[in-house]
């Protein structure tokens, strides 16, 4: 189960879609108008030609000349309007370039799949509640994809912050509905391409969180294996705490060569 404090944060900045949701007479143009705020947003916030400095640690540091990643793309998008707005879209430069350049080859080495990415910095960095990390633009948190009927499901990737509170087995079996399972080869093989991009612009992953009973899963296949064999660093112990909020997505840092 889920802490009750995310519950709080997650029904905190999301009352403006729950509002949205109910009022279903509008949805069409609230929808259109909420894209227009999106696209403006971005075209306002999108960053200047500097290079960004990420300072101090991904849990006592900041952020300058942050860039905000796009919205959305061909094949993937930002989790939570409200979110994004609130301006928790940013990162360092190199690491907006390793998470669109991943997403690019993803586009023909994993076809057929739509991404999500969640949260990662403030604009100039610091603390942004409720995460101990993402401080300097050096962290991401990514989706988990699904699965069901062994094809892409994505009804539960609506659902803005309330996702991080969904909770599943050790064997990535979603709680509620156990038909709904965790894709770990798709998991496995976008950390391998988030590595080799990453290399590319001199950083490189420093490690990834996820829930320390989803690993044998996560190793289980070619994929997997390439990952467990691979220099990439994913946790092997976790504080009961951080260890329940990790199973709905995986957190990666990145650091420099």
């Amino acid at each position: 189960m889920k802490p009750i404090w995310m519950l709080t944060c997650s029904l905190v900045f999301l009352s403006c879609d729950a509002q949205t949701a109910q009022e279903t007479e509008h949805v069409t143009k609230e929808t259109s108008e909420e894209i227009s705020r999106v696209e403006q947003y971005y075209l306002n916030n999108k960053g200047n030609d500097q290079p960004s400095q990420s300072k101090g640690s991904v849990s006592n540091g900041s952020l300058e000349n942050g860039k905000l990643l796009p919205f959305s793309g061909t094949n993937y998008q930002y989790f939570d309007t409200t979110s994004y707005l609130m301006g928790r879209g940013f990162m360092n430069d190199k690491v907006k370039t390793t998470v669109l350049s991943t997403y690019q080859r993803c586009e023909k080495e994993i076809s057929g799949r739509h991404f999500y990415l969640m949260e990662c910095a403030n604009q100039n960095g610091g603390k942004i509640f409720p995460h101990r990390t993402h401080q300097n633009g050096l962290s991401v948190d990514f989706m988990m994809p699904l699965n069901q009927n062994n094809k892409p499901y994505y009804d539960l990737d609506k659902l803005g912050g309330q996702h991080y509170l969904l909770a599943f087995d050790y064997e990535g079996r979603y709680l509620d509905d156990p038909s709904i399972q965790i894709d770990f080869e798709v998991v496995a093989k976008h950390l391998l391409l988030l590595e080799q991009q990453a290399n590319e612009v001199g950083l490189k992953i420093k490690k990834v969180i996820i829930h320390t009973e989803l690993k044998d899963e996560l190793y289980a296949g070619k994929y997997g294996q390439q990952l467990k064999s691979s220099n990439i660093y994913v946790v092997k112990a976790l504080s009961p705490l951080i260890n329940a909020l990790h199973d709905d997505h995986y957190h990666v840092d990145f650091e420099s060569l």
